[in-house]
């Protein structure tokens, strides 16, 4: 569909769809006064709509002189209807800014139609000019909305729900909603629950996932299903975070890990294109989970630039240093990474950079710089030329090292990484690093009892080649499950499912759960897989996510029309808030002092 599409009985045309080849035709728009200025009997006024601006100018020679008094009158984000005629702006005049910059809209008629309040938050800004507080944006949104940037970060994600649809359309994939008034799932406390007014004392849960449907529905034999699947999560928020929430959540039958993982490229690389920006090339690589750790300290790691974990152990092994000696002899390692150049960091940067590696749980970091051919400080005196050459470190060259367990050592080089390439400028800005994360582990076993929780979810398949560690040790059992990574975002993740009833059973077991209990939570999957289940596997990529690293935003809020702040509420509508007593107990809900 077309801009001049958009024709209507009260306009024939949206405000940024003129161009040149409009020239002498007679128009009618509507749209919200953007800026308005009176020359002294000549008033130019920029109108816009969604479509973007144009300039309308009232002047005596065309327009009535009622006309342009009230042209004169109009105040910022009134909605006026004007008739005209365009015309071409003289070559000196045009302005290369704006899209309709080549011609203007001499109005004959002028007729306000939404009288407008002076608005509380400016729309039009000045090149460079700060935008208002974002809590005071938030409030009113309705006027934020106006804001080009937002308008066009909307209009993106659009296109991008659009793309999604046609593209697993045209692969044979079924749109299929799945309920939102569901049952409490086991991570109850991070469910959003809704009482039922008929069934007193009994809830209804929102959904976190549609996880367990989508399953049933292979079960049932639909083969290829996915949804824009509205979820909600009742957890602590940050920037990359809502409560609510949109994935594109896709299940298909008969397939193995790569099936699964070629189709997501595929759409990626689809949602890429619509965005315009850089498609992966060929297929995105691979990365253990194992590896992951071993040389970035995290699971979803930033390949933009380099700066890789390495374990220096052996450099302070049977060393007297005091920093490396107590953590070697608890069985911990020496692992960190070389920054070329880094001696230039200062000793407040450094103190810095220190900080943040002991927030993430280290005691500190050792620092160890090359200046002037030998190394500085209380190092230099504990390891000479030979010992040191295996840290690798060049002519001004600084290491920054944890000595640690892994599971301290690898999220404090990981946060200490990203910061160091952030200060040295490593960053390249342009480039899309995708990685697949693979072989996660199937289990995470809590360090002081021992026991046992599910990595990503109790559903997903054991690795074929680890099934018989799931009887002797099943804390080294690899999972049929994958995440994409993109600079150090994970854009989504999913696996091959469990279709035998028994392995299911024996997971369960493994987790601590008894059979009732398992009835109890999951017994309408438990049934359905005994009813025959295909093997079946899938992906859930965040949908907002996409939508804000391809609109170049840093938020989520700048696209989602209606956002919640960190603080889960939303501002414009007064989200949450109190329920009257008569309310409360039609819910058979009472509520403690």
């Amino acid at each position: 569909m077309s801009a001049t599409s958009l024709a209507t009985s009260l306009r024939t045309h949206p405000c940024g769809a003129l161009r040149v080849e409009h020239v002498g035709q007679r128009v009618r728009l509507g749209g919200w006064v953007h800026r308005a200025r009176d020359l002294g009997g000549l008033v130019f006024v920029d109108l816009r709509d969604r479509a973007g601006l144009v300039q309308v100018s009232f002047n005596p020679a065309t327009s009535s002189a009622d006309v342009c008094a009230l042209a004169a009158s109009l105040g910022a984000e009134t909605v006026v209807l004007v008739e005209g005629t365009v015309v071409g702006r003289p070559q000196a005049m045009t302005n290369a800014d704006m899209l309709t910059g080549a011609i203007e809209v001499h109005a004959t008629a002028l007729r306000i139609v939404g009288p407008a309040v002076t608005p509380a938050i400016p729309v039009a800004r000045s090149k460079g000019e700060p935008l208002p507080a974002e809590e005071l944006r938030l409030k009113f949104r309705h006027l934020d909305l106006r804001r080009e940037e937002l308008q066009r970060n909307i209009m993106l994600r659009h296109r991008l729900l659009q793309r999604t649809r046609r593209f697993l359309s045209d692969g044979g994939f079924l749109e299929v909603e799945t309920p939102i008034l569901t049952k409490p799932t086991p991570e109850g406390a991070r469910d959003y629950l809704v009482p039922s007014r008929v069934h007193a004392g009994e809830f209804y849960a929102l959904p976190q996932s549609p996880q367990i449907y989508k399953q049933l529905l292979m079960v049932a034999g639909y083969d290829r299903y996915f949804q824009l699947a509205r979820c909600f999560r009742d957890e602590d928020l940050r920037a990359d975070r809502q409560p609510e929430f949109t994935q594109i959540d896709i299940e298909a039958s008969f397939v193995g890990q790569e099936d699964v993982i070629d189709f997501a490229e595929e759409l990626i690389r689809a949602l890429w294109i619509e965005g315009e920006s850089t498609v992966p090339a060929g297929r995105i690589r691979r990365m253990a989970y194992a590896d992951a750790l071993e040389r970035y300290g995290i699971d979803r790691p930033a390949l933009r630039f380099g700066l890789e974990v390495e374990d220096v152990s052996e450099v302070f092994r049977g060393s007297e240093f005091p920093f490396t000696s107590a953590a070697l002899a608890a069985g911990g390692r020496v692992r960190g990474i070389r920054v070329p150049g880094g001696a230039t960091l200062s000793r407040k940067q450094l103190d810095e950079i220190d900080a943040l590696a002991k927030g993430a749980g280290a005691r500190g970091l050792l620092r160890i710089k090359r200046l002037n051919g030998v190394l500085d400080g209380a190092v230099g005196k504990v390891l000479d030329d030979a010992s040191s050459a295996p840290l690798g470190l060049g002519e001004g060259d600084l290491g920054l090292y944890v000595a640690a367990e892994d599971h301290v050592s690898s999220p404090a080089l990981d946060r200490v990484r990203q910061d160091v390439a952030q200060r040295m400028g490593l960053v390249p800005a342009a480039v899309n690093a995708f990685v697949w994360i693979t072989d996660f582990p199937m289990f995470e076993r809590d360090a002081a009892s021992g026991a046992l929780a599910a990595v990503h979810h109790p559903f997903t398949a054991p690795h074929p080649a680890d099934v018989a560690l799931l009887a002797r040790e099943p804390w080294k059992a690899r999972a049929l499950a994958y995440d994409l990574v993109l600079n150090g975002t994970e854009l989504g993740g999913g696996s091959i499912r469990i279709s035998d009833p028994a392995v299911q059973a024996q997971i369960f077991t493994l987790l601590g759960i008894d059979d009732a209990t398992a009835q109890m939570r999951f017994g309408f999957l438990l049934e359905g897989l005994r009813a025959g289940a295909p093997p079946h596997g899938g992906i859930a990529f965040g949908f907002d996510r996409i939508a804000m690293l391809l609109a170049g935003a840093t938020s989520l809020r700048e696209v989602i029309a209606f956002p919640k702040t960190t603080a889960a509420r939303a501002l414009f509508e007064g989200a949450p808030a109190v329920v009257p007593q008569g309310d409360l107990r039609d819910l058979h809900i009472q509520l403690e002092s």
